[in-house]
């Protein structure tokens, strides 16, 4: 079940589940799952970080707590919509949890 907060400048929100691999995309206009994307090992729960990658466009980055890799997801399903909601670089980091 998801349960939904009033971000009303948001195109979507990003979430995860502690003890997953996977992030679950939500669009918050419909209150609807877009897409589960497969990950590294327990992504953070925290917010991560948006840039605009110079190969894949706008991107959102996440640390994992249970392994060292940072997971790019791709942001502009219009205008990147090859990119949209999947794993487009994985980065290796110093150590899990953060960026």
């Amino acid at each position: 079940k998801t349960l939904m907060v009033d971000y009303s400048n948001l195109d979507a929100l990003k979430m995860t589940e502690i003890g997953s691999d996977k992030i679950a995309v939500i669009d918050t206009k419909e209150g609807k799952l877009e897409k589960l994307v497969s990950v590294g090992k327990v992504p953070h729960p925290g917010r991560g970080a948006n840039f605009v990658d110079p190969q894949f466009g706008p991107v959102w980055a996440t640390g994992h707590l249970g392994d060292e890799t940072i997971s790019l997801i791709g942001t502009d399903p219009e205008k990147h919509p090859d990119n949209a909601w999947k794993v487009v670089r994985t980065l290796k980091g110093l150590g899990g949890g953060s960026l």
